[in-house]
């Protein structure tokens, strides 16, 4: 038996009890014995699992190992894409009606179900999720921690933040990795020298210069847009030198104008269009596969400029409070097993490049092994490192709204010319009507 498989079978919630012996004397042999009953028929139970892309492959990838364990458990797997799944789950949870057993959810919506009552709380009796803090990326378990304490919430994988630069490109316009990290000013400098010289553009889109920037330098206790008392931030120095360098970026046209995941996104790494991408380290391994694998072999990665340590996503298991109370012990027992069990964070990392958020699953010969779309760097090693050092920033249940907000001031910004100062003065006038609803 496998040592993971041993620890679960020890780890996990008491799921029934074990049927002991009738404790019925043996009865004397009769010439007319009845015949014994027929063995009762075996009880099945079947949870509900609700997914997103690539999560939903990487629970069905597990599903053989968690039938060895639980032969008398089915998984029902209930996928849609990002976006409809959440809002789903927001109509379940506020409903009642229609609740999985487990749900999956991405870090940029958890701020929305953490404000409410609909999830179960984990780290109360008999789950205890406390007591496994040290067991995960630090920042990835306090994401999903309320200022009360309560947890709501597991992480299973986590996105340490990269910058990702064509190694080819910078050689022809003859700048080094240290002219792109030294500082954000300097990041910007070597994206004109790089037009200049090979008419790619540093970023696909300015708004990847604020996304970044607005997640560096907070203070204690504040989040992304709102701080701890619900007041918003977004006129706030770091908001300010976030559209800054954003519409630097744009005058100088450094930024090709195009969206994540859109066609002309895909076609400009394709085609050495966009010479860098800030993202989670997942996305090398999504160029790698799909995005531009004839790129192979050309891309760096490196630490974020300026000593910047950023997360981009993450996902996390979670069971609605109002769920069949029936079915949460093998629920949280499935929950486990995805997100505390080595063996089957490494298959996910491996097959969807779903960086663990468990510790443990994090020393593995695996980091050390050259990545030739890379041109043979052990960049997972500087992932794990990347990840060390990121810290969590409370999220708000308007997060999701905040963001929109933002970004459409930062396009009037950069499309017509709006003043920044009133740009976020605007912003910021909206998110106070908005910030206690």
């Amino acid at each position: 038996m496998r040592q993971w498989a041993r620890w679960l079978s020890t780890a996990t919630l008491t799921l029934a009890l074990i049927q002991a012996g009738s404790g019925v004397a043996a009865q004397p042999a009769s010439a007319t014995a009845t015949p014994a009953p027929a063995p009762a028929p075996t009880t099945t139970t079947t949870l509900t699992v609700a997914a997103f892309p690539a999560i939903d492959e990487i629970v069905r990838s597990a599903l053989p190992a968690w039938k060895q364990l639980h032969p008398d458990v089915e998984v029902k797997i209930v996928s849609r894409e990002l976006n409809d799944h959440h809002t789903a789950m927001t109509t379940a949870l506020s409903t009642a009606k229609g609740l999985p057993d487990v749900m999956a959810l991405e870090i940029g919506y958890l701020g929305r179900f953490a404000q409410g009552t609909g999830l179960e709380d984990l780290s109360r009796p008999p789950y205890e999720l406390g007591r496994e803090r040290a067991r995960f990326v630090g920042y990835a378990f306090d994401q999903a921690t309320t200022p009360a304490g309560a947890v709501l919430a597991v992480p299973t994988d986590i996105g340490p933040g990269t910058l990702l630069y064509r190694a080819d490109l910078l050689a022809r316009a003859g700048l080094k990795e240290a002219d792109l990290t030294r500082s954000w000013e300097g990041y910007v400098a070597a994206g004109v020298k790089i037009k200049a010289s090979t008419g790619a553009y540093l970023m696909a889109h300015a708004r990847d210069m604020k996304d970044i920037l607005i997640r560096t330098g907070l203070q204690a206790g504040e989040g992304l847009y709102f701080d701890k008392d619900s007041r918003p931030l977004v006129t706030s120095p770091r908001f300010v030198r976030a559209f800054e360098l954003a519409r630097a970026v744009r005058r100088q046209q450094l930024d090709a104008k195009v969206t994540a995941w859109s066609s002309d996104w895909t076609e400009g790494f394709k085609r050495g269009g966009i010479a860098t991408q800030m993202s989670g380290a997942w996305l090398a391994g999504h160029l790698n596969t799909w995005l531009a694998p004839g790129t192979r072999g050309k891309w760096r990665a490196a630490q974020l400029p300026e000593g910047a340590f950023a997360a981009y996503g993450g996902t996390f298991f979670a069971m609605a409070r109002h769920g069949d109370a029936a079915r949460k012990p093998m629920a949280y027992a499935f929950i486990r097993f995805m997100t505390m069990n080595r063996a089957q964070q490494l298959a996910a990392f491996k097959a969807q490049d779903a960086f663990p958020a468990l510790v443990d699953a994090q020393q593995d010969a695996f980091y050390d092994q050259p990545l030739p779309f890379l041109g043979g760097q052990v960049a997972r090693r500087d992932w794990r490192d990347a990840a060390s050092h990121i810290r969590a920033f409370p999220v708000h249940k308007q997060d999701a709204f905040a963001r929109e907000v933002i970004d459409t001031e930062l396009d009037k910004v950069l499309d017509r010319g709006k003043d920044i100062a009133t740009a976020l003065a605007d912003a910021q006038r909206l998110l106070q009507q908005r910030a206690r609803r």
